[in-house]
């Protein structure tokens, strides 16, 4: 396969500043709204909302350091408009979602369907990664896409998949167990093991990201030998 010319390297590079720079606002405005409903929460001293926040909190640090490797890792010419109307659509999912940081039930339902629209951009996005395994032109490449894809797949069939059913299962019990979960405040404990689920992701990302850094290195450096 034939190195990239130079205006595909200049539309590449077009492209992930695009990428980044939507990343960047769209979790921005995730942010203002989270910010806006976390005052509002704390004003009218619903301490419990804190963990609430905190969970949202971490939603958006997923979203974004998912986003971000996503972005240098996959994300080249030609733009992608499917990929990216998915960020926007999760965006507006997360706003709406920051909005029910005082009502336990709308949230773990919210919740679900957040996973679910994830879980929807995590299979649609195989695309991206099968093109890119097609024209890796190194073994950098391949060795860096191999590595996405396995990601990408335990991703679909079983990380998501769980935080789905787990956000599922907690609208649920609330649903079905008013008097436990909310009148006797139970609804504690089942934000604590989402906000762990959270936090365990979040450790997962960082792990996964260390071996593929070198990775990416070496694909740039591959790829400005090859020019």
């Amino acid at each position: 396969m034939n190195p990239p010319s130079e205006s595909r390297r200049e539309l590449d590079s077009a492209v992930v500043n695009i990428e980044l720079t939507l990343t960047s606002i769209i979790q921005g405005v995730a942010l203002f709204f989270l910010t806006d409903n976390a005052r509002a929460a704390m004003s009218v001293r619903h301490w419990e909302s804190f963990l609430y926040v905190v969970a949202g909190l971490c939603v958006i640090f997923i979203f974004w350091s998912r986003s971000i490797i996503h972005t240098l890792t996959l994300i080249k010419w030609p733009l992608e408009f499917g990929h990216n109307f998915f960020y926007i659509a999760c965006a507006l999912g997360e706003s709406i979602l920051f909005s029910r940081l005082d009502n336990p039930l709308a949230w773990f339902q919210l919740s679900a369907a957040y996973a679910g629209a994830v879980w929807l951009l995590f299979i649609y996005d195989m695309r991206l990664i099968r093109a890119r395994i097609a024209e890796s032109n190194n073994a950098a490449d391949s060795k860096l896409y191999a590595r996405a894809r396995a990601d990408q797949l335990l991703n679909i069939w079983v990380l998501v998949p769980l935080l789905f059913l787990l956000n599922l299962g907690c609208a649920f019990s609330i649903w079905n167990w008013p008097d436990l979960f909310i009148a006797r405040g139970g609804h504690i404990c089942l934000i604590s093991i989402q906000l762990a689920s959270f936090i365990g992701y979040l450790i997962y990302i960082g792990r996964h990201f260390k071996p593929i850094a070198p990775l990416l290195l070496q694909s740039r450096e591959a790829a400005g030998e090859q020019s």
